[in-house]
């Protein structure tokens, strides 16, 4: 199991955005990171990675894989050159690693363009480019960021199949996403952040208890939330 434990954290010395942000990820779970726009959720993405500039807390993860928000591409790589960067940069079988990065290839449909540069694809083959880069290797934890932008609806149900692939393997899974309908669909668990501090986490059930609400949605219940808040 890991456990974040996040006192406080910022981009600057004395600009605090997070505060005690506490939650666990437990093997074999798909936990939704869900909250509005502005409520510290890619910052907590940022402190865990240990990529936030400032940050008083204890978070150790194990290797991981990661799916940024925004696709992160070399300019002069082929989409190949992409994946023989990474097959050399992990530690990890190279045979191995190659034949998941074929059938991810093909699952998300780009078994030719691998000669292409993947600068020049649009946002929606950006995105499945980062899904066969984050998931060639087989980690027990995976972070990824928004990781339905510009999927069609495709590509989304055969991400979604992975991820359940994954979960049944043991992986831990940390989903930061603003499509709440399909998180509640897939998640064991949520954490709903809000103006960068945890508002409310469990399971859909547990969050729509303190609620009154005659719509049982995840969204409703987010709202719902917000309200008392105020």
């Amino acid at each position: 199991m890991i456990h974040i434990a996040i006192q406080s954290g910022g981009y600057e010395q004395n600009q605090t955005i997070l505060h005690d942000i506490h939650f666990d990820l437990i093997p074999g779970q798909l936990v939704g990171l869900i909250g509005s726009n502005g409520a510290g959720k890619s910052t907590t993405i940022q402190a865990m990675m240990g990529t936030l500039p400032h940050i008083e807390g204890t978070v150790q993860l194990p290797p991981y894989g990661y799916v940024p928000e925004r696709p992160i591409l070399y300019e002069y790589f082929t989409l190949q050159e992409h994946i023989d960067f990474l097959i050399r940069s992990v530690e990890q079988d190279a045979s191995v690693l190659q034949q998941r990065a074929n059938k991810l290839c093909e699952t998300f449909q780009l078994t030719t363009k691998l000669s292409e540069y993947p600068m020049k694809f649009s946002k929606g083959m950006q995105q499945k480019v980062m899904l066969i880069l984050a998931f060639t290797p087989l980690y027990s934890f995976y972070i990824v960021d928004e990781p339905f932008m510009g999927l069609d609806p495709q590509a989304m149900r055969r991400l979604l199949q992975l991820l359940d692939e994954l979960k049944q393997q043991g992986a831990s899974i940390l989903m930061s996403t603003h499509a709440l309908d399909t998180a509640e669909k897939i998640c064991d668990r949520f954490v709903l952040m809000h103006e960068g501090t945890i508002l409310k986490q469990g399971t859909l059930e547990e969050i729509k208890d303190d609620v009154q609400s005659e719509d049982n949605s995840l969204l409703a219940a987010f709202y719902a939330l917000l309200e008392v808040k105020k």
